[in-house]
């Protein structure tokens, strides 16, 4: 009885779905609603077109593409496209002074000089299904949430290990949460381990804008590389191997050169990461006035130190480019989230939501929900300074690569301290050694020292003293005590010069002669002290505290969640995003962020030329894209209107981890890859408002003239299937 129960609550969470277009929609609940609606704004496609097990669907040609990004298979032989700030990382990586992928791009003449690429992986979908029956009706309602929790993760262990097993560990399960844990649904994926950098354009078309457009509508930026899936014989998934041959997909998307107008149905396939759009104002208010200033304050210091080296010469801009990337993403985000959830006023409208729940809750079931509200403001502001603590410890810690090599050396040495021969000392010694070569190799230590400045500076005058460390307490006291004709040292500066491991000649010169007898004076250097102290108070005062009250907040996530639903029945109720495959849709539209300012929905290569400025290395146009644009040599990517347009944008509802995603038109082919969204409405991850809310999207035709008319790559032309 109590599964038929579940299996009824899981109906009405997709049947409640009735008045909205915004959503990020499970696959394997398309049928029905939302799929009419989808249906009555111009898609030709079935829900089993789209996601479908016993064949061929839409779902087959999608992928997740490294940890964060979604790709689409182009090809019959494995072709890959997704955007360039995707595969930024691995494009930097392959790059050098001698072979500089960034200012030149990168084209591979043939399969045999595609680039492999450790670690990247490509995960496709294999099949959903839901088991809420499985495990919520197995749940006594007297547990506390500990045994609650523990007995869901037993339970979801068995339906796992069951499943590989069954599939001989072909493929790999996991049970995700939906709606907080009202839902559970098995996700089988296939992963293929062995990708391969294919193409990808200059940065000056790839990363066109860089950080000043960055977020921002009008956008001219071709954001987009080519990988290629390879796989063993038996087209199964298997290391770097010579040998490995290109994957034969069971479907990949055709390139559509039709174009698009105004008004014409988009629909976006991907794995969004993360959404929020159930919080209360608690959460809100925490993420206005705690959360995102914080987080916004520390990548400033470090972006402060960062921009100004990317332009003293090209060994620096390769060592930085990608860091600096990252680091500004979501510096700029998180300022536009705020302005967005402002200028909505969406604490208020929570607010006002809350006040009708509440007069509700107090009646409703006897008040069962009636403290669900008071116990969330109760919880964040218990919180608020343990979550505070957290992110300056990611940020300015975790995230530090002067630290991440205190991590490993700690390791090293104290690999040494319990070396039982002398041959395991010396290997080890080795160890550390290559360890500081690579970092120094890969590292300026002016600009990480200037880093460490602005970063330690902000950490000890910002956080309770709790949080704080004596060994970084000791450092600005002497910092601040510092008799000095000029400058006064800074926190950064006294750690360069009491650490041996940030002067590169005398760190290396003390570990070649490094014996049992010297090997406490690397234990007690400053720089393995201050992190084991970072490392240490991070365990002891901030992780158990932030992990007690987060638990606390998921489990009222859950209760508050059905509230909801049971409070507001006829409302759209989607699933927050969770890294799992997803579709939205919606429309072409332009939009209005603010009063007097209207953005058209499309731009063109004009604007990249009217941006061009030689002297800004993030709007320097190539010769080869002037000579085009001036010679009118578009070729058949040329639009109706006789433009090329490169950018355009729909209300389809995205977030972080839609970047690659596809953008498909009524048919199911490509039209373009989704890649960001407007700065103003960088807040639809807590509140999304479809009538000003919009995704950026590259037109596939201008991907396909860089890859045909720029780069000359005939051999990728006819390799894909085009519908004219």
């Amino acid at each position: 009885m109590k599964k038929i129960f579940y299996a009824i609550f899981v109906v009405l969470l997709i049947l409640k779905t009735a008045f909205a277009d915004e959503g990020l929609w499970v696959p394997l609940f398309l049928k029905g609603y939302p799929i009419e609606q989808m249906q009555n704004k111009g898609l030709k496609l079935s829900a089993e077109d789209i996601y479908a097990i016993n064949h061929v669907s839409l779902k087959d040609a999608i992928v997740q593409f490294g940890r964060g990004c979604t790709g689409s298979i182009i090809s019959n032989q494995g072709l890959l496209i997704t955007n360039y700030h995707c595969g930024y990382s691995f494009i930097v990586n392959h790059s050098s002074i001698e072979h500089d992928y960034l200012t030149n791009g990168f084209w591979a003449a043939s399969m045999q000089e595609e680039l492999p690429n450790p670690g990247l992986t490509a995960t496709f979908l294999i099949y959903m299904e839901d088991v809420t029956g499985k495990i919520l009706p197995e749940i006594p309602s007297d547990l506390n949430e500990n045994q609650r929790n523990s007995l869901i993760e037993n339970i979801i262990k068995h339906i796992v290990d069951s499943v590989e097993a069954h599939y001989h560990h072909k493929y790999e399960a996991q049970v995700k949460p939906f709606y907080y844990g009202n839902q559970y649904i098995l996700i089988v994926t296939q992963t293929f381990r062995d990708i391969r950098l294919v193409a990808a354009p200059p940065s000056s078309i790839g990363k066109f804008g860089g950080e000043t457009d960055n977020w921002m509508w009008p956008r001219h930026t071709g954001d987009f590389s080519i990988f290629r899936i390879y796989a063993n014989k038996n087209n199964e998934p298997a290391d770097y191997s010579p040998d490995n041959i290109p994957y034969r997909p069971k479907k990949f998307l055709k390139i559509s050169l039709k174009g698009y107008k105004q008004g014409d149905f988009a629909m976006v396939i991907g794995f969004p990461g993360y959404t929020n759009e159930y919080a209360p104002s608690y959460v809100i208010a925490n993420v206005l006035n705690n959360l995102d200033p914080n987080r916004i304050k520390i990548r400033q210091a470090k972006l402060d130190v960062l921009l100004p080296a990317l332009n003293q010469n090209n060994k620096i801009r390769l060592m930085y480019a990608s860091k600096e990337a990252r680091i500004a993403n979501g510096w700029k985000k998180w300022k536009g989230e705020i302005y967005g959830l402002k200028r909505l006023s969406v604490l208020k409208r929570k607010k006002i939501f809350e006040h009708k729940f509440q007069n509700w809750a107090n009646t409703h079931k006897n008040g069962i929900y009636k403290n669900v509200l008071n116990s969330y403001k109760k919880l964040i502001a218990q919180t608020a300074q343990y979550q505070k603590a957290y992110y300056y410890f990611i940020e300015i810690v975790y995230l530090n690569d002067v630290f991440r090599l205190a991590q490993k050396l700690k390791n090293q040495i104290d690999q040494l301290k319990t070396a039982s021969s002398d041959q395991e000392f010396k290997q080890t010694k080795q160890d550390l050694i290559k360890t500081l070569k690579t970092f120094y190799s890969h590292h300026n230590l002016s600009v990480e020292r200037k880093i460490l400045n602005k970063t330690l500076n902000l950490y000890i005058n910002n956080l309770d003293k709790k949080f704080v460390p004596n060994t970084l307490v000791t450092l600005n006291d002497i910092a601040k005590n510092a008799k000095c004709r000029y400058r006064k040292p800074q926190i950064g500066d006294v750690l360069f010069t009491k650490s041996v491991f940030l002067n590169k000649n005398l760190a290396l010169e003390l570990i070649e002669k490094l014996n049992k007898t010297t090997l406490k004076k690397l234990e007690n250097d400053a720089l393995i002290r201050l992190y084991s102290e970072f490392y240490l108070i991070f365990q002891i005062q901030t992780l158990p505290q932030i992990s007690y009250y987060l638990e606390q907040i998921d489990s009222l996530n859950r209760v508050y969640m059905k509230a909801q639903m049971e409070f507001e029945p006829n409302k759209t109720f989607y699933p927050d995003a969770n890294l799992t495959m997803r579709v939205s849709y919606g429309t072409i539209e332009p939009y209005q962020p603010k009063d007097a300012v209207f953005y058209n929905y499309f731009t063109i290569l004009r604007g990249v030329m009217e941006k061009n400025d030689s002297t800004n290395y993030d709007y320097r146009v190539p010769q080869k894209l002037l000579t085009l644009y001036q010679n009118k040599d578009y070729g058949r990517y040329m639009d109706k209107d006789s433009t090329l347009h490169v950018c355009f944008i729909s209300n389809a509802h995205t977030t972080g981890g839609n970047s690659g995603s596809p953008v498909l038109d009524k048919n199911g082919n490509l039209i373009g890859l989704n890649f960001d969204r407007t700065w103003e409405t960088t807040m639809s991850d807590y509140y999304y408002d479809p009538k000003i809310c919009r995704n950026i999207i590259v037109d596939i035709r201008y991907v396909m003239f860089i890859i045909d008319k720029f780069a000359g790559q005939k051999r990728l032309i006819n390799e894909m299937t085009f519908v004219e």
